[in-house]
């Protein structure tokens, strides 16, 4: 065995030589010293096999290789540590006498997140929780739990992004989806907004496109009426243009509410002698239907709520007066940078 440690020692103190970084030393250091299948370990655990004599005058000479290659290790790592440090401060060392660097322009928000943080705002101020959803949703939420049947033209592929091998999910085309999960997981009274991306399959052109954003609103109380529901909304466009807004109703249809009423806000348009007045659409709304209700595991007969739901980028085209919706997700920073 006094071979075997003189041989070991020998191997031990060359390795330690021939390291030149840490993570060599360290493959060292589990090929001699570990505890489970190091080298030495494993000598050392051999010493209960001999007897008497031998075994202390074999444990004195074993430990005192073992404290000799621990002695190195501990110098040699000491040494690699210094000079990794020495390396890393020449490498990452600052130039103090570098002249100061001109002063980079500061980023700032899209104006879709400008519009929906203050329209989130007037939503905290009003109580309502502000949720999130997936994009990819099942036909369900998208349509059936929204009293839209099988045959309405909105199922159509023609409207609808449907996921290729997956015939029951679709690239949602409105977020109202979630209030029937809202009303699932919150129950009644209820108050909660939601916004997300929306896709429809449609041609891009100065007012339309493909991808946008909507802003969703529900409330479930009971003794609810449309004035309630006007007044909210006035509320939202008002935080939003910091200005009175003047609303009209007219009616409508959408299959999730009952009555569906569509809300037009009066605009100011043109300069001078060519200013005039118009009345534009800015909201689907109405009181939830039944059939919704029920679909969030409410009672109609004891409940009852409203609904609405803002076209965002519509509504940020009205408010930094952009003439054409492609700007807005272009990624252009020369429109970008005017806000």
């Amino acid at each position: 065995m006094k071979k075997e440690l003189d041989h070991l020692k020998k191997e031990c103190l060359e390795a330690l030589q021939n390291v030149n970084d840490s993570l060599k030393l360290d493959e060292v250091y589990q090929r001699f010293f570990s505890r489970r299948s190091g080298k030495l370990s494993e000598i050392m655990k051999n010493l209960k096999d001999l007897s008497g004599e031998a075994r202390v005058e074999m444990g004195k000479f074993a430990n005192e290789v073992k404290t000799e290659l621990e002695d190195v290790y501990g110098k040699k790592k000491k040494a690699l540590a210094g000079e990794e440090i020495g390396r890393m401060v020449e490498q990452e060392s600052i130039d103090i006498t570098q002249p100061q660097l001109p002063p980079r322009e500061k980023g700032h928000l899209h104006p879709i997140t400008q519009a929906l943080w203050q329209l989130e705002d007037t939503a905290r101020g009003m109580g309502f929780i502000i949720e999130d959803g997936p994009e990819i949703e099942s036909e369900y939420y998208v349509f059936d739990a929204l009293n839209i049947p099988l045959h309405h033209p909105a199922r159509d592929v023609q409207d609808t992004f449907y996921l290729k091998g997956m015939p029951q999910a679709t690239m949602r085309s409105h977020v109202s989806g979630m209030q029937v999960r809202q009303m699932r997981m919150y129950g009644a009274p209820l108050r909660a907004v939601h916004c997300g991306r929306v896709f429809r399959n449609e041609a891009l052109d100065a007012t339309h496109g493909h991808t946008f954003y909507q802003f969703d609103c529900i409330v479930v109380d009971k003794g609810l009426s449309i004035a309630h529901m006007v007044g909210v909304i006035k509320a939202f466009l008002e935080g939003l243009y910091n200005q009175e807004i003047e609303l009209r109703l007219r009616p409508s249809y959408f299959p999730f509410v009952e009555p569906a009423i569509e809300i037009e806000m009066k605009i100011t348009t043109g300069v001078g002698d060519a200013q005039k007045t118009k009345w534009v659409e800015i909201v689907g709304s109405g009181p939830v239907h039944p059939n919704v209700i029920r679909a969030g595991g409410l009672d109609p007969d004891v409940y009852d709520g409203f609904a609405f739901s803002f076209g965002l980028d519509r509504l940020v085209m009205r408010k930094f007066k952009i003439e054409d919706i492609r700007h807005i997700h272009s990624g252009d920073l020369r429109f970008l940078e005017q806000f």
